[in-house]
């Protein structure tokens, strides 16, 4: 594991942003549709009002409609998933610890559904709203269980995985016994994790909440440094732990709903990336959480990218792209773990 000082983090924090854009631009590029860089520059230029250059309305709807929106809000997700797995990581002590241990994935599933079948509050909420109360709704469960298990780390763990039964349950006793063929093909696609459709509205909600959600989890960095060798210590050192602890886990469940609500089920992202990160800064949250979270965007606009042209024209759900390439990443990491150790 490497240890890196405040000046080379920089610069590979600003080398890490760069390659992001660089990717962005590069991923909208790519599909049937023959726009090219420059394209994306140009388009991208006009619409903030920079430059007046002539493009044709087919590629500027293309870029600006449909893939800059999807490619910003794919970055978003793997910043926020990448953050909340390094921020329950570090408070649960669990190296295997991601967003979905929370069971919040299911209890966004299990809300989709509530509106996509049986078409609850649909009018009023949609799909994304039905998902995002379903989240938050499963993570009170969450704490609820573990409250009444006495509490504690373990009894965290341990809940989210009650509840992620309970509510995946839940969602195939609905598709089962409401759904027909139709609206079961789309809750389940939406359910692997989809960024069809996305548009400015869904962009600016990931944005926000992700950006908000990181300058917090940035502010306790030295709490968290502290979480990773114990209560006891944390307490030493003058941090309230229960308060500390629950806005933590509040602000990962926020941004968990959050981005469930509108792009689905996405895992291994939130478990895979802070371990990468680690191996690039060391452990020090102060460098880990930056880096997890540009490491978690590049991530996810690349597996989007490969997601959406791989079976053209029909995309593969992001969510099976990211275990696809998650699960032969976490393998390597744990390979080298083994050895170092």
């Amino acid at each position: 594991m490497r240890t890196r000082g405040p000046v080379a983090t920089a610069g590979l924090l600003g080398g890490g942003i760069l390659l992001l854009v660089v990717s962005v631009g590069v991923a909208i590029t790519l599909g049937p549709a023959d726009i090219l860089l420059v394209n994306v520059r140009d388009i991208v230029t006009n619409h903030l009002g920079l430059t007046d250059i002539p493009v044709k309305t087919a590629k500027d709807a293309i870029v600006w409609e449909e893939r800059l929106p999807r490619a910003l809000v794919a970055a978003a997700c793997g910043a926020g998933l990448g953050l909340c797995g390094v921020i329950m990581q570090s408070l649960l002590r669990n190296p295997l610890a991601e967003p979905f241990i929370l069971g919040i994935s299911s209890g966004a599933s299990t809300g989709a559904v509530a509106i996509g079948v049986l078409g609850l509050g649909g009018a009023a909420l949609g799909l994304s709203g039905g998902a995002f109360i379903g989240a938050l709704v499963a993570f009170a469960v969450v704490l609820l269980l573990a409250r009444l298990a006495g509490g504690g780390n373990d009894r965290v763990v341990l809940a989210g995985v009650a509840s992620t039964q309970l509510f995946s349950a839940l969602t195939s006793l609905v598709i089962f016994a409401f759904a027909d063929a139709d609206e079961t093909r789309g809750v389940m696609f939406w359910l692997l994790g989809s960024l069809e459709g996305i548009r400015w509205d869904d962009v600016v909600l990931c944005t926000v909440v992700v950006a908000l959600g990181s300058l917090l989890c940035l502010r306790y960095a030295s709490a968290l440094d502290a979480f990773v060798f114990g209560d006891e210590v944390a307490a030493s050192l003058g941090i309230h732990i229960a308060r500390t602890r629950g806005i933590l886990l509040v602000t990962t469940a926020l941004i968990t709903a959050t981005l469930v609500s509108v792009a689905g089920a996405i895992g291994f992202v939130g478990l895979v990336l802070p371990h990468m990160a680690r191996l690039l800064v060391g452990s020090r949250h102060g460098r880990l959480i930056p880096t997890t979270i540009v490491a978690g965007a590049i991530f996810m606009v690349w597996v989007d990218a490969g997601s959406r042209v791989a079976f053209s024209p029909t995309p593969l759900p992001v969510g099976v792209g990211t275990a696809l390439v998650g699960v032969p990443v976490f393998i390597v990491l744990l390979a080298r773990r083994r050895n170092r150790a």
